[in-house]
């Protein structure tokens, strides 16, 4: 996986958020943070960590998200390993 395509499952991911009003609640609190300020931090590059981190938190979160997107899960994991952390497997 490149960085590239990490940093497209993580907008996705972000998108998969933003569309869903519970996520994007839990996502508010996690970050402590109200909405101005997260489209603050959508703009630094750590945000891709922040979501997927975020989705892998949750075994349903990242499930629903997964199969929305049409992606093994392990993509994900994948992802967030690339972007600089996590366990590729």
């Amino acid at each position: 996986m490149t960085p590239t395509e990490a940093r497209d499952i993580a907008d996705r991911g972000f998108v998969h958020i933003a569309g869903e009003a519970e996520l994007v609640s839990a996502l508010l609190a996690q970050s402590g943070s109200d909405v101005a300020g997260l489209k603050a931090m959508a703009g630094r590059p750590e945000f891709g960590q922040f979501i997927l981190d975020f989705l892998l938190e949750n075994d349903r979160r990242v499930l629903d998200f997964a199969q929305a997107e049409g992606i093994a899960p392990q993509r994900v994991v994948m992802a967030r390993a690339v972007l600089g952390g996590g366990d590729p497997w």
